[in-house]
């Protein structure tokens, strides 16, 4: 069987903007935060290769 190293350097930085999107749209307006978590958890998940 055969191990190949993905890149995931593109979703750690997704996932880093991502979490400052967070922090920016809570510091905003704090109600909405919700809809970036799907952001947040999808490119951690894809950032640590479980995706």
């Amino acid at each position: 069987m055969e191990t190949t190293k993905k890149n995931t350097g593109l979703y750690w930085v997704l996932f880093l903007l991502s979490v400052v999107a967070f922090f920016g749209v809570y510091y905003i307006k704090g109600e909405y935060v919700s809809l970036v978590l799907p952001f947040n958890t999808t490119f951690f998940a894809k950032a640590l290769d479980l995706l």
